[in-house]
């Protein structure tokens, strides 16, 4: 299966219409639609605001490089405690 990334859009009737030409093959496709919605999400430009009491870990927090998506914490806790005690 082979994918394919278009714009299109849904008219008044709810026909899915794409504005461009395809260069396939006639015949049966699978189609998956993703609509944009209007949730807000946290980015690595926008920081939860936390407030701290000590200074340090202010600034230490605030200043450290966002974690990767795939970042597991229980595969890394694992990781530290295998080199910690030679397993």
């Amino acid at each position: 299966m082979q994918a394919h990334e278009l714009k299109a859009r849904i008219d008044e009737s709810g026909n899915l219409v794409i504005d461009e030409p395809l260069n396939i093959a006639p015949g049966k496709v699978e189609v998956i639609i993703l609509q944009p919605t209007a949730t807000k999400s946290l980015t690595a430009s926008q920081p939860k605001k936390r407030k701290y009491k000590i200074q340090a870990l202010k600034d230490l927090l605030e200043n450290a490089p966002p974690t990767l998506p795939d970042f597991d914490p229980e595969l890394a806790l694992w990781e530290y405690l295998h080199q910690k005690h030679n397993l």
